[in-house]
């Protein structure tokens, strides 16, 4: 890389955040260098730094961030450079695309006017022409039916359309470098092979240079030419990507690299066996499930399940697996009673739902719990985790507030592994990880017999991923209780279940065991899900892209 010309170089960034009059510094001393026309990826679990350095270089962190060392572009400093003068570099020279495009798209603009304000930035484009460099981006960037899109709002977008709009505002600039914040954690895994494609591809045709900042090995393996690995604000290890995943120094770098779940597409010597009995005990059994949300006029609307048939037999876990809009999650919500069925049966323990009173209802739903996505949001902000725990248990009657409860809310923190003397704690003052034991804990107070799990680890890293899936694996098989594992990924399906349910578009298009369905695919989509399902391999990942590249 030396002999290559430097774009960017950052030397001793040192950012420190003032609250409440105590400085704390964030990151210490790093040094980072981005070369002309290639993908640097900056890696690490939350906490690490990756994303206060990267923002720091346009000069977007916030007024409580203080940045000491250097910063440069091209060899002109950066650092003290007045707000006028980095408004000027920001998009025409350095440009950012950010994680969630929902929050960073002004959702009271159309995409063709979000377009037309960044073309006419600084005067940079005559009206007239807009529309058709608008209709150009779009075009580029793979969006469908672009000029149609123009008047979309963000919200009537995919959330991989969205990610496409925000990259053609990105580029609208001809930017020299592209600084990409977690871009796809929030996208299935065929959305993601797509988006990374897409990068890769506007990397090499418009020559720009990358930055790309991810927790997921997988994802690096693909996008990335050179490495720098962070961590607690340091940089521990930096190496061309194949280097780095072939003869790792470091036991962090290790560390993240063998959390990486990877989907073994080997089929075994021993071939498709379902050896399921004749007769199962269903922990849940839904019959041709019929879910159809109601417009504001009490039309019926979108059909987002249709006619699905599965069982989760007693003390199993059955994966459910699909893309956005699928409708697995409209099931799991369905199934605790955050979504009304408009049509089919459902079994839970034997009982059927439908004829039951109310009573006998909600005695049932007492034996199913929900671990949710995003802990932080299921969580009451203003009560303690040990009162978490246990509301469900006050709340039927099983235990009483006070003494009881608080003794009770530390065995529960102990059962997933955190400190009993934590029940005093408040969920800001615990990592995403914790916050997800928090979440388990309660989901096992009221011992089910039948626990869904949406997506609970698609918000962690991969690390902490790890350590949560344990847990979950560990509980299940000592409390014995049948588990719904909602999931896009692929290689924890294969990793957790013992049945695969593959859903599209309401309806199931594939199941069975996870050797039957992952490695004896017998439908196009679920092959499609198989094969987007990243690796910790540079050399697959890099071969899978460039076959995507070719067909962009």
């Amino acid at each position: 890389m030396s002999s290559r010309e430097t774009i960017i170089e950052c030397r001793g960034v040192t950012i420190s955040f003032t609250t409440d009059g105590v400085t704390e510094d964030v990151t210490h001393s790093v040094d980072l260098r981005l070369v002309r026309g290639e993908a640097l990826a900056l890696v690490g679990e939350s906490g690490s730094g990756k994303s206060v350095t990267a923002m720091s270089i346009p000069g977007l962190l916030p007024g409580t961030a203080h940045v000491r060392g250097s910063i440069k572009l091209r060899g002109e400093e950066l650092l003290g450079a007045g707000e006028e003068h980095l408004q000027q570099i920001r998009g025409s020279q350095i440009a950012v695309v950010f994680q969630e495009p929902m929050t960073a798209l002004n959702p009271v603009y159309t995409i063709g006017q979000l377009l037309a304000e960044a073309l006419t930035a600084h005067g940079s484009l005559e009206r007239a022409k807009i529309k058709e460099r608008s209709i150009e981006l779009l075009t580029l960037v793979g969006m469908p039916d672009p000029e149609k899109r123009l008047k979309y709002y963000p919200h009537e977008l995919s959330g991989g359309q969205r990610q496409r709009a925000m990259i053609a505002l990105a580029i609208s600039k001809d930017p020299d470098v592209l600084i990409a914040d977690e871009p796809t954690t929030a996208l299935d895994v065929t959305v993601q092979a797509e988006i990374l494609a897409l990068l890769r591809s506007l990397q090499v045709r418009l020559g720009m240079s990358m930055l790309f900042i991810t927790h997921d090995m997988g994802v690096v393996a693909e996008v990335a030419d050179y490495v720098v690995v962070m961590k607690e604000g340091r940089v521990v290890e930096q190496a061309e990507v194949h280097e780095l995943f072939a003869r790792p120094r470091e036991d962090y770098t290790r560390k993240l690299l063998a959390a990486v779940p990877e989907l073994n597409l080997a089929p075994s010597d021993s071939g498709v066996v379902d050896d399921r009995p004749a007769h199962i005990d269903y922990g849940l059994e839904v019959r041709d499930l019929v879910v159809q949300y109601r417009t504001g006029f009490g039309k019926a609307g979108t059909l987002a399940v249709d006619g699905v048939s599965f069982g989760v037999p007693a003390g199993q876990i059955v994966g459910l697996v699909g893309e956005s809009g699928s409708g697995k999650s409209t099931i799991g919500r369905s199934v605790v009673g955050l979504v009304k069925a408009t049509g089919g049966q459902m079994f839970i323990g034997g009982q059927e739902m439908g004829p039951m009173s109310r009573r006998d209802q909600a005695r049932t739903r007492r034996q199913v719990s929900m671990v949710f996505q995003d802990p932080a949001s299921s969580l009451n902000p203003r009560a303690t985790i040990g009162e978490a725990v246990v509301a469900p248990l006050i709340r039927h009657g099983e235990v009483h507030a006070g003494r009881q409860a608080r003794v009770r809310a530390g065995e529960l923190l102990e059962q997933v592994s955190l400190p009993s003397k934590w029940i005093e704690r408040y969920p800001h003052e615990l990592s995403g990880g914790q916050r997800q034991r928090v979440g388990i804990a309660r989901a096992i107070a009221m011992k089910p017999r039948l626990m869904i799990a949406d997506e609970p680890t698609s918000a962690l890293d991969v690390s902490v991923q790890a350590g949560v899936l344990d847990l979950l694996r560990r509980l299940q098989a000592d409390l014995g209780f049948s588990c719904l594992f909602i999931t896009h990924d692929l290689a924890l399906v294969d990793l957790l279940t013992d049945w695969v349910v593959v859903l599209q578009q309401g309806k199931i298009v594939e199941q069975g065991t996870p050797e039957a369905v992952l490695r004896h695919s017998q439908q196009d989509y679920t092959r499609k899900l198989v094969q987007a399902a990243p690796v910790p391999d540079p050399a697959i990942q890099k071969e899978r892209a460039a076959a995507r590249l070719r067909s962009l």
